[in-house]
């Protein structure tokens, strides 16, 4: 496995475990739960920002702007639906 499979497998595996913490965090009743839970979401969203900005460094992640008038487009259809 190369270094760039590793990543996306790491960013995935990552992406997993945020969906796991929000609904943890929205659905516990216990106050201490939930900011044990929090903070695991909280650690989570960092390391998937380093791993990001890792594989960006890399040229492994693409960043592309997007015109306005696209944004403005794609608005303009979710908020008519």
């Amino acid at each position: 496995m190369n270094d760039k499979l590793l990543y996306e497998a790491m960013l995935l595996i990552l992406k997993s475990n945020m969906e796991v913490y929000v609904h943890g965090t929205l659905e516990s009743s216990n106050e201490d739960v939930r900011e044990v839970i929090q903070y695991g979401l909280e650690t989570t969203l960092k390391l998937q920002k380093d791993l990001y900005n890792k594989m960006t460094e890399f040229g492994w992640y693409q960043i592309q702007n997007v015109e306005t008038k696209a944004i403005k487009q794609t608005l303009k259809k979710v908020t008519q639906n």
